[in-house]
């Protein structure tokens, strides 16, 4: 039997650019699958809602961090990579290759959705517009004209968004805290980003990932949507889910780590409903 190779770098991209992936066929291709059927303005005549982007993007995060785990840590996330590298220790020379790779996977994603669904998306909308745009990337308002978001309050936005999924993210990886058992973390993980969606979704689509957005733009971009850097009102809109989850991802992780980590022990906690050993157990 060939003995298994170390993976290295180029292991750990490809399991950043497959896991990347995953995440990206599942999330775009919900979001295709609801505007498709309609249901953004008739619900009882679609094929799903905001509730059914929420929980496939949840989903997508909990099964691309199952496939990239064991080799790269599954970050599928710029953000994370970065806070990683200013909180963590991840090495700061693997940063942008695991940027690169991470968005070369939503790219391809991106593109198999559209090729899937060219059909369906031709048919809502022949011209290629802010229609459907937004099943590849993200808008303010989710590209409504009146919900009165624009560019600062969609930063602000994924700033806030983000801080809330790096604050999450380390608090239950962090073995020192309260972390899932039995390699439920990627579950964990998943129903975060579902809580995130369900929350803080109307105001710019939580991207809350640089690669997700950047990807996905990019290869709808040269699919036939010429608007796909601006917003609905023509306005440069593409940093906006890039620089704000980069930023929010850093103020999260500060967060965490100066208002929960440093006050951790610096031992394996007590397993729950198990009394901690300096004190005894009260008998009844």
């Amino acid at each position: 039997m060939a003995t298994r190779a170390r993976s290295g770098l180029l292991g750990e991209l490809s399991a950043e650019f497959v896991g990347t992936m995953i995440l990206l066929l599942i999330g775009i291709a919900v979001v295709a699958q609801v505007v498709a059927g309609g249901a953004l303005t008739d619900p009882k005549g679609g094929l799903g809602d905001h509730d059914s982007i929420a929980w496939a993007w949840g989903l997508g995060v909990t099964l691309g961090v199952y496939v990239a785990a064991r080799l790269s840590g599954a970050h599928l996330n710029p953000a994370v990579t970065l806070t990683l590298a200013v909180f963590k220790g991840f090495a700061w020379k693997k940063v942008l290759p695991y940027a690169l790779a991470q968005t070369a996977g939503a790219f391809v994603a991106a593109l198999i959705v559209r090729w899937n669904y060219s059909e369906i998306l031709g048919h809502a909308d022949p011209g290629h517009t802010m229609k459907t745009q937004f099943v590849f990337s993200t808008l303010p308002g989710n590209g409504s004209l009146t919900a009165g978001v624009h560019e600062w309050g969609a930063f602000r936005d994924q700033v806030i968004g983000t801080a809330i999924l790096l604050i999450l993210i380390l608090a239950i990886t962090d073995v020192l805290n309260t972390a899932p058992k039995a390699n439920l973390g990627p579950f964990i993980i998943g129903l975060i980003v579902v809580a995130i969606g369900m929350a803080f979704g109307a105001n710019a689509g939580y991207a809350i990932n640089p690669a997700r957005d950047l990807g996905p733009r990019l290869a709808s971009y040269i699919t036939g949507y010429s608007t796909a850097w601006r917003d609905q009102w023509g306005n440069l809109y593409f940093w906006v889910p890039i620089v704000g989850p980069l930023v929010g991802g850093v103020i999260g992780g500060a967060i965490y780590k100066y208002l929960v980590g440093r006050f951790l022990p610096n031992a394996e906690p007590e397993p729950p409903g198990r009394a901690p050993a300096s004190e005894p157990a009260n008998e009844f």
